[in-house]
């Protein structure tokens, strides 16, 4: 059975090594890489857990036993904290179709849902359409605004919007 975990301190270097096979699995899916992160020293790991692990921010990592299988961040927007945004999200092939990914968008919208967020947004590259439909199923719809992929200047990123409700699909 899946369990969602909150990242800490506790588990920051699992973070790391999940965040690695994310970037690894699908670069086309973040705006940094591994070869960049693969380079951070470990403070730097430790402060990300820092700013996910506050009332503003929260990550949490899916885990199959004692094995990761997939990762999430969210953050509440610096100007409207009635918007969060949903970061980062990756789940392992081994895991996808399996539920995996909708347990993770479900543990932040609950969080966003009890820091007031009414909406949670996210960045899908154009060239991810099982993403976009994976988030689609969930209740997002695209918003109309678009911009650059910084990796790569032929891919597009689409925002995309789901309305916070009770705080998740159940």
């Amino acid at each position: 059975m899946i369990k969602i975990e909150p990242i800490t301190r506790k588990n920051a270097f699992l973070f790391k090594t999940v965040r690695l096979c994310a970037l690894e699995d699908a670069p086309h899916a973040f705006s940094s890489t591994y070869a960049k992160e693969s380079q951070f020293a470990d403070v730097e790991w430790l402060q990300r857990v820092e700013r996910m692990n506050g009332e503003r921010g929260a990550g949490f990592l899916a885990m199959d036993g004692e094995a990761a299988c997939g990762i999430v961040g969210a953050f509440l927007d610096s100007n409207d904290g009635t918007r969060a945004q949903l970061v980062s999200m990756w789940t392992a092939p081994t895991h996808r179709h399996r539920g995996t990914g909708r347990l993770l968008v479900n543990e932040v919208l609950r969080w966003a849902h009890l820091r007031g967020a009414s909406a949670l947004l996210l960045m899908v590259t154009s060239n991810n359409e099982p993403a976009m439909r994976f988030y689609e199923r969930l209740g997002f719809s695209r918003t109309g605004r678009s911009e650059p992929y910084p990796n790569d200047p032929d891919v597009i990123e689409y925002e995309m919007l789901r309305p916070i409700l009770g705080g998740s699909d159940s």
